[in-house]
């Protein structure tokens, strides 16, 4: 969800320059089932624009026209949305839709937090009552300071409260330049992860090569940094070459990403793996249980796009610990 509040504060300052009121609605509570579950958010500017979404469309209108009250007087509101009798989802969202007026010094606290990649917490105060009040609000709690999203709110003590912690923006490491590593690139980049591409100098591409790529390192595995590899980025090792493979694999020997999916047959993920414990013994056997190979899932993929979608679903399916089945067959709720 970090990728979609890092839309929402790009627009509220594209919002801001062209001197547009902006207001956040965010769902903090739900009861049922719903397209999408509390924590999501929508920014509404002045102009009728928004940015995100709270459901799969249904709802926002209505966020829209409550909202003309707020950019009116300034004053937060509770909307209950009850779609029992309109929505498939038969839930009801309660949502909080209040003034967006971050100060400067949250603005630049919120880009050092994504640099950083660190996790903060966002605090929201409301009630199950529709209406208007005051004292509600919410807040971002990066280090040890809070910044309200406008001025002079306090965070109520007498009123619920929504907790949500924000995990850094998911990252996905794509280790090669061929075809199928734009298909990937541009599919995951689709999903609001943050892209970084690797290539060999020799490969002779850039940026420009991979629409939705965020950076792009022409390096060789000897130079290949693995500082900013956390348990919030994947790997996905594609190269088509075995010797770079076997290089890049060792030089991210040490590091620790949430996935690590190998491009190819089970018998060349064999023949690599046991060649890069030749060459580094004492790896920690931690190492192997994020290695995914061959990288994907078995949906009949065929065409590089296919195959990008195998592997983004498989990726999904190890850092949300879900084991892949048809929904159909699934036993109770989709979200628990």
């Amino acid at each position: 969800m970090t990728h979609e509040l890092k839309n929402i504060v790009r627009a509220y300052k594209a919002g801001k320059e062209k001197k547009q009121k902006t207001v956040l609605a965010t769902v903090v509570a739900l009861e049922g089932s719903s397209y999408r579950r509390p924590g999501v958010r929508m920014l509404i500017r002045e102009d009728g624009k928004r940015v995100g979404a709270v459901s799969g469309g249904c709802v926002e209108k209505e966020i829209v026209r409550q909202a003309q009250t707020v950019f009116i007087d300034d004053v937060p509101k509770m909307m209950i949305y009850d779609g029992r009798y309109r929505l498939g989802c038969e839930g009801i969202l309660y949502i909080l839709i209040e003034p967006f007026i971050p100060n400067p010094a949250f603005l630049d606290a919120f880009d050092e937090i994504l640099k950083s990649r660190a996790q903060f917490e966002i605090r929201s105060s409301f009630t199950k009552e529709e209406g208007t009040y005051a004292d509600l609000g919410s807040f971002f709690v990066i280090g040890e300071k809070n910044y309200g999203v406008r001025p002079n709110v306090i965070l109520s003590t007498e009123r619920i409260l929504f907790n949500q912690q924000m995990n850094p923006c998911f990252k996905l490491i794509i280790i090669g330049a061929e075809h199928d590593a734009v298909q990937l690139c541009s599919f995951a980049s689709l999903t609001g992860w943050e892209v970084t591409i690797v290539a060999a100098a020799a490969e002779e591409k850039n940026i420009k090569d991979f629409p939705g790529a965020s950076l792009f390192l022409p390096e060789e595995p000897e130079m290949l940094s693995i500082n900013s590899i956390d348990n919030q980025t994947a790997i996905v090792l594609m190269t088509h070459s075995y010797v770079r493979d076997l290089k890049y694999l060792l030089a991210i020997k040490k590091s620790q990403p949430v996935y690590l999916g190998l491009l190819g047959p089970a018998q060349r993920r064999e023949k690599l793996l046991n060649e890069f414990m030749e060459h580094y013994p004492e790896v920690s056997g931690t190492f192997f249980d994020v290695v995914h190979g061959p990288a994907g899932l078995d949906i009949g993929a065929e065409t590089a796009q296919e195959i990008a979608l195998a592997i983004l679903s498989e990726i999904l399916s190890v850092t949300r610990n879900k084991e892949p089945i048809m929904l159909k067959n699934k036993q109770g709720r989709i979200h628990t």
